[in-house]
């Protein structure tokens, strides 16, 4: 088997499936195998707390021969395999290291039994037949996120607490990985984005710190004073697709995986002002660090960017200790990101392995169905929904007709078919924007009511200057008949594998322009226009506020548009503390509001606008949906979700 059978039969990247694959090809008997690594993860997950605080500990297998997007999309790529048995005690026996030793290799005899079926095809490959053709089959079983596991090490001529408080490793334990021919946990320690990163480095470190420095540096009550209003900025943002609104700020205990993501997005606008530059800059170095090694595609440009954001990040990370925050950064979480690409070299793009994954797939495998459940014996019950669950989707999957090649982009329900933020199947393209599948009822019908809605009285002239960009006639009429049509809402949907999406890296997300949003205030989001398709990043995008979207008939063409009011652009780059780009609403010489028609066409996606706040305190009466009035300036979020980050950086 040559490296380049092995090109064709591996999808995915890293030198260390080269490595395997070359050392595998020595062998003359493996010759026309197929090399395949298992991925494993497992973590607890709790059903319910008020009934029990039920507990599971699902194990979860893939395959590293599918691309991260299709993982992603938890198209049975990812798989619940079983669930494992970790035994409890009372408070007598809670710190007795006998049942501690006990706990530890049941959990390891647990996997070396439920794996114990690959053994045989580590050293003699078995040819299968999948989907009508043949494919000779190698496994290779490795253990990824092996944070979860403990490190092991049979040692008999080293004392065991030698080895556990010097080299944190327990030798009493003989790992898993020890019944199988072709597994080397120690090769195979990866990376972990949530829990080294998100949860680590940003949440449990950086906003922690922020706290402690308020504290020391303004005494505790006017510390806990300007976290109220760090708070109260944070609850403060407006709504955008996917974003978790935080109504008390971050003071809250119990903190999930999404909470911490979601506060990446928001935080670092809203200390701004109140926090010395460098700690601001320590900030965004960490979130560029973070943002550039989640992307589905890491280039040897991207590398460069990763390893500049890390040197950075140390620079800047300095100040805490300056400021006696900190003492030291021997920080196992934070002393990861040093190993981040030497680790991207070996096993490819981290997003692959994340356990975000399988803590979004205990949903699926494990709390519908113990909620499905009679609460009565529930673990064969789960089990057994599972596996009819496995087979409605396979039964699915082969009565689907295959996707015809060239087809048009599939029309996607806008007002209730679609939540905001959704990833979507479909072809892959650039993207592209539709409005509502409906038009409202209730809303204006003519040019002349739509401009007192929207109170704009020169919409008629708008529209005029659009028609005759659009058609460039020497006497641009008015919209035929009079007769518009007004939507609450388009559907962008775009290509960002980065992000959860589809198979095809689609996503879609709803653009709101509604005079009334859940009966309590009117919603107009912001969108990016793409005002010069060939210049990369914010130098081709503008941003504008929709005001309406409406579609009319001229010449029998029928014009689907959008009311916009545009933003400026302060400075000819992004600001250098939060590396987001400034704007604020552009208006003309009589400080009227700078207003325009475009064509739905033009449209990229929708954008999130956060405040900049400066160091003045907010009130308390604002709420998120006076963001976008209240203030005259605003960053870009680019950190809003992965695609934004590399279009709008």
């Amino acid at each position: 088997m040559g490296r380049h059978r092995v090109a064709r039969l591996y999808w995915g990247s890293g030198d260390w499936a080269w490595q395997q694959a070359d050392d595998i090809s020595n062998d003359c008997n493996m010759h026309g195998s197929m090399f395949i690594l298992i991925i494993l993860g497992s973590n607890k997950t709790t059903v319910s707390v008020g009934t029990g605080n039920n507990e599971y500990y699902p194990l979860y297998a893939s395959i590293g021969n599918v691309h991260n997007n299709v993982r992603h999309a938890h198209c049975d790529a990812l798989v619940v395999i079983g669930f494992l048995s970790i035994p409890k005690t009372n408070r007598k026996y809670t710190h007795d290291d006998t049942f501690h030793t006990f706990r530890r290799q049941l959990f390891h005899r647990s996997l070396s039994l439920i794996l114990a079926s690959l053994k045989p095809v580590m050293t003699d490959y078995e040819v299968t037949t999948r989907s009508n053709w043949c494919c000779p089959a190698l496994l290779k079983i490795g253990a990824q996120n092996v944070s979860q596991f403990e490190q092991t090490l049979t040692a008999a001529n080293v004392h065991s607490d030698t080895l556990w408080h010097e080299y944190g490793i327990i030798s009493v334990v003989v790992p898993f990985t020890n019944d199988f021919p072709r597994a080397d946990i120690y090769q195979l320690l990866s990376f972990d984005l949530l829990h080294q990163l998100i949860k680590g480095a940003f949440k449990d470190h950086l906003v922690d710190w922020v706290v402690k420095y308020l504290r020391i540096t303004h005494g505790t009550k006017r510390g806990d004073e300007i976290m109220s209003d760090v708070d109260r900025r944070i609850a403060a943002v407006a709504l955008f697709a996917c974003l978790r609104r935080f109504p008390e700020g971050r003071d809250f205990k119990q903190w999930t995986g999404d909470d911490s993501k979601s506060l990446m997005k928001v935080f670092l606008p809203a200390i701004e002002g109140h926090v010395p530059r460098d700690m601001v800059r320590a900030f965004r170095t960490l979130l560029e660090f973070c943002y550039l090694v989640r992307r589905n595609i890491v280039t040897e440009g991207t590398m460069l960017q990763i390893q500049d954001a890390l040197v950075q990040f140390h620079r800047y990370r300095q100040i805490f200790e300056t400021m006696g925050t900190v003492s030291h950064f021997s920080l196992p979480r934070q002393h990861s990101m040093c190993h981040y690409a030497d680790m991207i070299r070996l096993f490819g793009a981290p997003n692959g392995l994340c356990s975000s994954i399988t803590e979004s797939k205990h949903i699926k495998a494990v709390k519908n169905p113990w909620r499905w459940s009679s609460k009565n014996n529930t673990l064969g019950q789960m089990l057994l929904t599972n596996q009819r669950l496995d087979k409605l989707a396979a039964s699915r999957h082969e009565d689907q007709p295959p996707a015809l090649a060239g087809a048009p982009p599939v029309v996607l329900p806008t007002e209730d078919g679609i939540d905001d933020g959704e990833a979507v199947d479909g072809p892959t393209v650039l993207a592209f924007v539709q409005l509502a599948k409906t038009p409202q009822r209730k809303r204006a019908r003519t040019v002349a009511e739509l401009a007192v809605e929207v109170d704009v009285p020169h919409l008629r002239r708008l529209i005029r200057y659009f028609l005759f960009s659009q058609l460039f006639p020497n006497d641009p009429r008015d919209p035929e008949d009079g007769k518009l049509y007004v939507f609450n809402s388009a559907a962008a949907t775009f290509y960002a594998p980065s992000d959860p999406s589809g198979i095809g890296g689609m996503r879609c997300e709803q653009i709101r322009a509604c005079p009334l949003w859940r009966n309590v205030y009117a919603r107009n989001d912001c969108m990016f226009i793409n005002t010069n398709p060939g210049t990369e990043g914010m130098q081709g995008l503008e941003v504008a506020r929709i005001k309406s979207f409406f579609s009319f008939k001229h010449d029998w063409e029928l014009y689907p548009c959008a009311l916009v009011h545009w933003f400026d652009k302060v400075g000819d780059c992004a600001d250098e503390d939060t590396g987001m780009w400034i704007v604020h609403p552009s208006v003309h010489d009589d400080d009227s509001p700078n207003l325009a028609v475009i064509h739905i066409d033009t449209v990229y996606r929708a954008a999130h606008l956060i405040p900049v706040y400066g160091s003045d305190f907010i009130p308390d009466s604002l709420k998120y949906y006076h963001s976008y009035d209240a203030f005259r300036s605003f960053y870009v979020n680019k950190y809003a979700d992965h695609h934004a980050f590399e279009i709008a950086s």
